[in-house]
């Protein structure tokens, strides 16, 4: 992917993740970021609870409500840009702004309510955005084959899913470098 001759400034590139409430967003890139991430993270209070489902995620205790930021250099020629979204619908809002000049997305799915992942994937599938699923093994949580999380998420087949564990450097690393490679063919395959 990289040319071991180029010289020159590196190319910079903006990567969404997306995915339900406590799917592991925040998570993904505080354990890729080479810098401090920068998170908006806001204490669960009894008003928040009335509106986001915790019941799955006990030891939450506090959600974002911006964006999450952080910056990893892939190859010596390419630095990425992670801006985490905030899961629930009520801040959807700020999608648009977020998404605006990113090459591709993430999706992370939690196979205990893979239905928080249908709006994330609605959205990129509207605006061609190019977009990987990694499906977060949460420990405890139902293992499923890939192909069949796919099938209950009627994701396309040229869509690229992987098994993660977000809380893993080398996991999220694995997905960063999924979606750039898918992100980069499909941009190259609409050049032809």
């Amino acid at each position: 992917m990289s040319d071991p001759h180029r010289r020159g400034r590196p190319t910079a590139v903006k990567i969404i993740i997306a995915g339900g409430f406590g799917a592991g967003k925040t998570t993904l890139v505080g354990s890729i970021s080479e810098i401090p991430p920068v998170t908006t993270e806001a204490v669960m209070t009894a008003a928040s609870l009335a509106h986001d489902d915790a019941s799955l995620v006990p030891d939450k205790g506090s959600t974002t409500v911006a964006m999450d930021f952080g910056r990893i250099t892939l190859y010596s020629d390419l630095v990425l840009y992670l801006f985490g979204t905030p899961g629930q619908k009520r801040f959807w809002f700020m999608w648009d702004e977020l998404c605006r000049g990113a090459i591709g997305a993430v999706v992370i799915a939690d196979t205990r309510r893979l239905a928080d992942c249908f709006g994330a994937i609605d959205y990129f599938e509207n605006r061609r955005l190019p977009y990987v699923v990694a499906v977060n093994n949460f420990d405890g949580a139902a293992r499923y084959h890939l192909e069949d999380i796919r099938d209950a998420l009627a994701v396309h087949r040229g869509v690229p899913m992987l098994d993660a564990d977000v809380r893993s450097r080398a996991s999220a690393k694995e997905i960063l470098v999924a979606v750039t490679e898918h992100a980069l063919a499909q941009r190259a395959g609409a050049r032809r």
